[in-house]
Protein backbone atom coordinates (compact mmCIF):
# COMPACT_ATOMS: atom_id res chain seq x y z
CA UNK A 1 0.00 0.00 0.00
CA UNK A 2 1.92 2.76 -1.36
CA UNK A 3 0.27 5.26 1.20
CA UNK A 4 2.18 3.71 3.87
CA UNK A 5 5.08 5.32 2.61
CA UNK A 6 3.75 9.17 2.49
CA UNK A 7 2.50 8.47 5.73
CA UNK A 8 5.46 7.48 7.61
CA UNK A 9 7.40 10.07 6.03
CA UNK A 10 5.71 12.29 8.18
CA UNK A 11 7.13 10.83 11.68
CA UNK A 12 10.31 9.73 10.08
CA UNK A 13 11.39 13.01 9.30
CA UNK A 14 9.79 15.41 12.10
CA UNK A 15 12.30 13.15 14.07
CA UNK A 16 14.85 14.08 12.56
CA UNK A 17 13.40 17.61 13.21
CA UNK A 18 13.39 17.36 16.96
CA UNK A 19 17.02 16.42 16.76
CA UNK A 20 18.13 19.09 14.38
CA UNK A 21 16.38 21.50 17.19
CA UNK A 22 18.13 20.03 20.00
CA UNK A 23 21.39 20.53 18.35
CA UNK A 24 20.56 24.37 17.61
CA UNK A 25 19.72 24.94 20.95
CA UNK A 26 22.79 23.10 22.18
CA UNK A 27 25.60 24.60 19.71
CA UNK A 28 23.80 27.66 19.50
CA UNK A 29 20.95 28.67 21.97
CA UNK A 30 22.82 27.10 25.20
CA UNK A 31 22.83 30.34 26.83
CA UNK A 32 21.27 32.50 24.63
CA UNK A 33 17.43 33.11 24.71
CA UNK A 34 15.85 30.74 22.46
CA UNK A 35 13.77 33.27 21.17
CA UNK A 36 16.00 34.39 18.37
CA UNK A 37 15.87 31.25 17.40
CA UNK A 38 11.68 32.21 16.66
CA UNK A 39 12.85 34.91 14.21
CA UNK A 40 13.98 32.22 11.53
CA UNK A 41 10.47 30.58 12.09
CA UNK A 42 8.76 33.60 11.68
CA UNK A 43 10.71 34.42 8.28
CA UNK A 44 9.53 31.87 6.53
CA UNK A 45 6.06 32.65 7.11
CA UNK A 46 6.61 36.12 6.05
CA UNK A 47 8.38 34.95 2.72
CA UNK A 48 5.49 32.65 1.82
CA UNK A 49 2.72 35.25 2.20
CA UNK A 50 3.32 37.01 -1.46
CA UNK A 51 3.30 33.96 -2.87
CA UNK A 52 -0.29 32.99 -0.99
CA UNK A 53 -1.09 36.46 -2.20
CA UNK A 54 -0.51 35.81 -5.45
CA UNK A 55 -2.33 32.47 -5.55
CA UNK A 56 -5.26 33.80 -3.31
CA UNK A 57 -5.67 38.07 -4.05
CA UNK A 58 -9.24 37.66 -2.33
CA UNK A 59 -7.20 37.34 1.15
CA UNK A 60 -7.24 40.85 1.91
CA UNK A 61 -10.98 40.90 1.25
CA UNK A 62 -11.79 39.44 4.56
CA UNK A 63 -13.73 40.99 7.20
CA UNK A 64 -10.76 42.28 9.69
CA UNK A 65 -12.29 40.61 12.88
CA UNK A 66 -11.61 37.37 10.97
CA UNK A 67 -7.87 38.34 10.47
CA UNK A 68 -7.46 39.51 13.69
CA UNK A 69 -8.43 36.45 15.27
CA UNK A 70 -6.40 34.28 12.34
CA UNK A 71 -3.86 36.32 13.06
CA UNK A 72 -4.05 35.59 16.60
CA UNK A 73 -3.92 31.32 15.78
CA UNK A 74 -0.12 32.60 14.32
CA UNK A 75 0.48 34.15 17.46
CA UNK A 76 -0.27 31.32 19.45
CA UNK A 77 1.50 28.52 17.04
CA UNK A 78 4.40 30.76 17.69
CA UNK A 79 4.41 30.90 21.43
CA UNK A 80 3.61 27.21 21.69
CA UNK A 81 7.04 26.77 20.05
CA UNK A 82 8.52 29.10 21.71
CA UNK A 83 7.69 27.08 25.03
CA UNK A 84 8.84 23.71 23.17
CA UNK A 85 12.53 25.60 22.71
CA UNK A 86 12.68 26.26 26.29
CA UNK A 87 12.01 22.70 27.02
CA UNK A 88 14.33 21.54 24.95
CA UNK A 89 17.09 23.62 26.62
CA UNK A 90 16.42 21.59 29.96
CA UNK A 91 16.12 18.56 29.09
CA UNK A 92 16.32 15.30 25.91
CA UNK A 93 14.55 15.45 23.11
CA UNK A 94 12.88 11.70 23.39
CA UNK A 95 11.45 13.21 26.48
CA UNK A 96 10.34 16.15 25.14
CA UNK A 97 8.74 14.94 22.12
CA UNK A 98 6.19 12.33 23.52
CA UNK A 99 4.61 15.32 25.51
CA UNK A 100 3.56 16.73 22.85
CA UNK A 101 0.89 13.96 22.39
CA UNK A 102 -0.65 16.20 25.69
CA UNK A 103 -1.97 18.46 22.80
CA UNK A 104 -5.12 15.97 21.61
CA UNK A 105 -6.41 16.22 25.25
CA UNK A 106 -6.46 19.76 24.99
CA UNK A 107 -7.80 20.02 21.35
CA UNK A 108 -10.61 17.64 21.81
CA UNK A 109 -11.99 20.10 24.93
CA UNK A 110 -11.42 23.19 23.14
CA UNK A 111 -13.31 21.75 20.21
CA UNK A 112 -15.79 20.71 22.27
CA UNK A 113 -16.41 23.90 23.56
CA UNK A 114 -15.48 25.87 20.18
CA UNK A 115 -16.96 23.78 17.39
CA UNK A 116 -19.47 21.16 19.52
CA UNK A 117 -17.38 18.04 18.82
CA UNK A 118 -18.22 15.59 21.02
CA UNK A 119 -15.64 12.79 23.27
CA UNK A 120 -16.48 9.44 23.10
CA UNK A 121 -16.15 7.03 25.80
CA UNK A 122 -12.96 5.51 23.49
CA UNK A 123 -11.34 9.21 23.18
CA UNK A 124 -11.90 10.05 27.26
CA UNK A 125 -9.74 6.66 27.79
CA UNK A 126 -7.30 7.31 24.97
CA UNK A 127 -6.55 10.23 26.15
CA UNK A 128 -5.94 9.14 29.51
CA UNK A 129 -3.12 7.06 28.06
CA UNK A 130 -1.42 9.64 26.32
CA UNK A 131 -1.73 11.78 29.76
CA UNK A 132 -0.50 8.82 31.77
CA UNK A 133 1.99 8.27 29.45
CA UNK A 134 3.64 11.53 29.36
CA UNK A 135 3.65 11.86 33.08
CA UNK A 136 5.35 8.59 33.01
CA UNK A 137 8.25 10.11 30.81
CA UNK A 138 8.66 12.86 33.49
CA UNK A 139 10.12 10.07 36.34
CA UNK A 140 13.65 10.43 36.59
CA UNK A 141 15.24 6.89 37.47
CA UNK A 142 17.73 6.87 39.94
CA UNK A 143 16.84 10.01 41.30
CA UNK A 144 15.99 11.04 44.64
CA UNK A 145 11.81 11.11 45.13
CA UNK A 146 11.61 14.84 45.33
CA UNK A 147 13.23 15.43 42.22
CA UNK A 148 12.08 12.96 39.62
CA UNK A 149 9.28 14.59 38.05
CA UNK A 150 10.58 17.83 36.60
CA UNK A 151 7.55 20.71 37.12
CA UNK A 152 9.37 23.08 35.09
CA UNK A 153 9.02 20.81 32.16
CA UNK A 154 5.33 19.95 32.48
CA UNK A 155 4.99 23.63 32.82
CA UNK A 156 6.60 24.31 29.84
CA UNK A 157 4.82 21.37 28.11
CA UNK A 158 1.52 21.92 28.88
CA UNK A 159 1.49 25.95 28.15
CA UNK A 160 2.92 24.85 24.42
CA UNK A 161 0.53 21.37 24.01
CA UNK A 162 -2.73 24.45 24.83
CA UNK A 163 -1.49 26.71 22.85
CA UNK A 164 -1.03 24.33 20.18
CA UNK A 165 -4.44 22.62 20.49
CA UNK A 166 -6.14 26.36 21.06
CA UNK A 167 -3.93 27.58 17.81
CA UNK A 168 -5.32 24.88 15.61
CA UNK A 169 -9.22 24.56 16.94
CA UNK A 170 -9.42 28.10 15.58
CA UNK A 171 -7.66 27.75 12.09
CA UNK A 172 -10.04 24.83 12.12
CA UNK A 173 -12.84 26.89 12.42
CA UNK A 174 -11.87 29.90 10.20
CA UNK A 175 -10.43 27.46 7.64
CA UNK A 176 -13.41 25.64 6.67
CA UNK A 177 -15.48 29.05 6.85
CA UNK A 178 -13.09 31.08 4.77
CA UNK A 179 -10.90 28.79 2.76
CA UNK A 180 -7.34 27.00 3.71
CA UNK A 181 -4.82 29.53 1.90
CA UNK A 182 -7.16 32.70 3.33
CA UNK A 183 -6.66 31.62 6.61
CA UNK A 184 -2.93 30.20 5.97
CA UNK A 185 -2.09 33.65 5.02
CA UNK A 186 -3.07 35.52 8.00
CA UNK A 187 -2.10 33.01 10.57
CA UNK A 188 1.19 33.71 8.88
CA UNK A 189 1.02 37.28 9.48
CA UNK A 190 0.56 36.42 13.00
CA UNK A 191 4.20 34.49 12.85
CA UNK A 192 5.61 37.97 11.49
CA UNK A 193 3.92 39.87 13.97
CA UNK A 194 5.21 37.43 16.67
CA UNK A 195 8.89 37.54 14.86
CA UNK A 196 9.05 41.14 14.92
CA UNK A 197 7.96 41.40 18.39
CA UNK A 198 11.17 39.53 19.24
CA UNK A 199 13.10 41.59 17.38
CA UNK A 200 11.45 45.27 19.02
CA UNK A 201 13.55 43.51 22.87
CA UNK A 202 17.06 45.33 22.37
CA UNK A 203 18.20 42.33 24.35
CA UNK A 204 17.25 39.85 21.73
CA UNK A 205 18.46 42.22 18.68
CA UNK A 206 21.84 42.58 20.00
CA UNK A 207 22.31 38.96 20.48
CA UNK A 208 20.57 37.97 16.96
CA UNK A 209 23.24 40.28 15.04
CA UNK A 210 26.35 38.96 17.42
CA UNK A 211 24.90 35.13 16.45
CA UNK A 212 24.71 36.17 12.36
CA UNK A 213 28.52 37.91 12.66
CA UNK A 214 29.52 34.82 14.31
CA UNK A 215 28.00 32.06 12.80
CA UNK A 216 26.30 33.09 9.74
CA UNK A 217 26.29 30.31 7.67
CA UNK A 218 25.81 27.28 9.47
CA UNK A 219 22.83 29.13 11.21
CA UNK A 220 20.62 29.78 8.49
CA UNK A 221 21.99 26.62 6.71
CA UNK A 222 20.92 24.59 8.97
CA UNK A 223 17.69 26.27 9.81
CA UNK A 224 16.93 26.35 6.09
CA UNK A 225 17.39 22.09 5.88
CA UNK A 226 15.23 21.79 9.55
CA UNK A 227 12.64 24.29 7.69
CA UNK A 228 12.89 21.96 4.37
CA UNK A 229 12.57 18.37 6.52
CA UNK A 230 9.68 19.67 8.30
CA UNK A 231 7.64 20.77 4.98
CA UNK A 232 8.44 17.11 3.55
CA UNK A 233 7.16 15.32 6.40
CA UNK A 234 3.66 17.32 6.24
CA UNK A 235 3.36 17.10 2.26
CA UNK A 236 3.37 13.26 2.78
CA UNK A 237 0.98 12.98 5.54
CA UNK A 238 -0.89 15.72 3.66
CA UNK A 239 -0.73 13.02 0.41
CA UNK A 240 -1.58 9.87 2.79
CA UNK A 241 -4.50 11.55 3.78
CA UNK A 242 -6.04 11.46 0.00
CA UNK A 243 -5.12 8.07 -0.15
CA UNK A 244 -6.13 6.66 3.13
CA UNK A 245 -8.21 7.29 6.01
CA UNK A 246 -7.30 10.67 8.05
CA UNK A 247 -7.53 8.49 10.90
CA UNK A 248 -4.95 6.32 10.02
CA UNK A 249 -2.46 8.55 8.74
CA UNK A 250 -2.74 9.99 12.05
CA UNK A 251 -2.62 7.12 13.86
CA UNK A 252 0.76 6.20 12.03
CA UNK A 253 2.12 10.26 12.97
CA UNK A 254 2.10 9.28 16.28
CA UNK A 255 4.55 7.48 15.61
CA UNK A 256 7.16 9.78 15.55
CA UNK A 257 7.92 9.28 18.91
CA UNK A 258 9.18 6.14 18.28
CA UNK A 259 11.91 7.66 15.93
CA UNK A 260 12.78 10.12 18.71
CA UNK A 261 13.87 7.65 20.56
CA UNK A 262 15.59 5.18 18.07
CA UNK A 263 17.42 8.21 16.17
CA UNK A 264 18.52 9.49 19.35
CA UNK A 265 19.53 5.81 20.77
CA UNK A 266 21.47 5.82 16.68
CA UNK A 267 22.84 9.06 17.39
CA UNK A 268 24.43 8.18 20.90
CA UNK A 269 26.40 5.10 19.76
CA UNK A 270 27.82 6.15 16.66
CA UNK A 271 27.70 10.23 16.44
CA UNK A 272 27.52 11.22 20.21
CA UNK A 273 28.68 14.43 19.60
CA UNK A 274 25.88 15.59 18.39
CA UNK A 275 23.27 13.58 20.62
CA UNK A 276 23.26 12.14 24.29
CA UNK A 277 20.44 9.99 25.49
CA UNK A 278 20.53 8.13 28.57
CA UNK A 279 21.25 4.84 27.38
CA UNK A 280 20.88 3.07 31.06
CA UNK A 281 18.25 -0.09 30.82
CA UNK A 282 15.89 1.57 33.20
CA UNK A 283 15.69 4.42 31.53
CA UNK A 284 15.33 2.90 28.03
CA UNK A 285 12.68 0.86 29.69
CA UNK A 286 10.74 3.64 31.07
CA UNK A 287 11.03 5.32 28.01
CA UNK A 288 9.67 2.35 25.72
CA UNK A 289 6.71 2.06 28.21
CA UNK A 290 5.70 5.56 28.36
CA UNK A 291 5.94 5.38 24.15
CA UNK A 292 3.86 1.95 23.87
CA UNK A 293 1.27 4.39 26.13
CA UNK A 294 1.34 7.23 24.50
CA UNK A 295 1.24 5.41 20.84
CA UNK A 296 -1.59 3.06 22.34
CA UNK A 297 -3.79 6.16 23.63
CA UNK A 298 -3.89 8.05 20.04
CA UNK A 299 -4.47 5.13 18.12
CA UNK A 300 -7.50 4.59 20.44
CA UNK A 301 -8.90 8.34 19.90
CA UNK A 302 -8.08 8.00 16.21
CA UNK A 303 -10.03 4.71 15.48
CA UNK A 304 -13.02 5.94 16.84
Amino acid sequence: MSWLLFAFSGPLLWAVSFHIDKYLVERYFKKSPVAILMVFTALIGLVMLPFIWWFRPQVLSLPWSNTLVMMASGILYMAAMLFYLHALQSEEASIVAPLFQISPLFGYLLAYLVLGEILTHTQMAGAALIVFGALTLTIRPGVRRSKKIKKSLVLWMLACTFALALSSVIFKFFAVQDEYWMTTFWTYVGHAIFGVGILCVPSYWRQLVALMRKNTRAVLQVNAANELINLGGGLGVSYATILAPVSLVQAISSTTILFVFLFGILLTIFLPKFAKEDLSRKNLLLKGAAAVLITIGVIVINKT
